[in-house]
C-alpha cells in the first residue's frame, strides 16, 4: 500500500520522519529516492528523532555512511550516490549492517536496488507547486498521518 503525503516546509518533512521513526521495526530497511535538494536527509533527521536519537544527523555523501547509536534502535544512514552498484554495496558490509538489528536508510537507492527487499519502505520525495512544499509517497509502512 502506498500512502502520499504533502508537506509545507522542512519542519513538516522531518515530522513526518519523526512519526515513522516512532513506527519502525528493528531491521527495516528505508529505500529513498528523490532528486537533490529534495528532502531526503531532512527526513533522515525527522526518522532519528522518532528513535529518540540525539546526535545531529548530515548527509552521508562521503563517508557513504553515518551510524548514529542512542536511541532505541542503531540508525544507519547510507548514500548511494556515489556507488556504481549493488556490488559495491556488499564491499561495505551491507550484510552485516542488516544484522545489527537496526534501521538502515539508504538514499538514493536506485544506485543499488536490486539487493534490496521486496519490503524495503519506500519513501519516494519530489518538489510539489511551491518552493518548499514536498509531495512525499511512502509504500510498505501504515499511515503516517498523525493520530488525532
Amino acid at each position: 500500500m502506498t500512502k502520499e503525503y504533502t508537506t509545507a516546509g522542512e519542519e513538516q518533512t522531518e515530522a513526518l520522519g519523526v512519526r515513522l521513526g516512532q513506527l519502525i521495526q528493528p531491521g527495516a530497511v528505508i529505500a529513498y529516492t528523490g532528486d537533490l535538494g529534495a528532502g531526503k536527509t531532512a527526513f533522515t533527521r525527522g526518522l532519528a528523532r522518532g528513535l529518540g536519537i540525539p546526535d545531529r544527523v548530515t548527509s552521508p555523501t562521503f563517508t557513504i555512511v553515518n551510524e548514529y547509536e542512542g536511541g532505541r534502535l542503531p540508525l544507519f544512514h547510507f548514500d548511494m550516490y556515489r556507488l556504481g552498484s549493488s556490488d559495491e554495496l556488499f564491499d561495505i558490509g551491507w550484510e552485516d549492517y542488516l544484522a545489527r538489528g537496526g534501521v538502515c536508510a539508504v538514499e538514493w537507492s536506485e544506485n543499488v536496488d536490486d539487493a534490496l527487499d521486496e519490503d524495503a519502505i519506500r519513501v519516494d520525495i519530489r518538489r510539489g507547486a511551491q518552493d518548499d512544499q514536498r509531495v512525499i509517497s511512502v509504500t510498505n509502512v501504515p499511515d503516517l498521518a498523525a493520530d488525532e
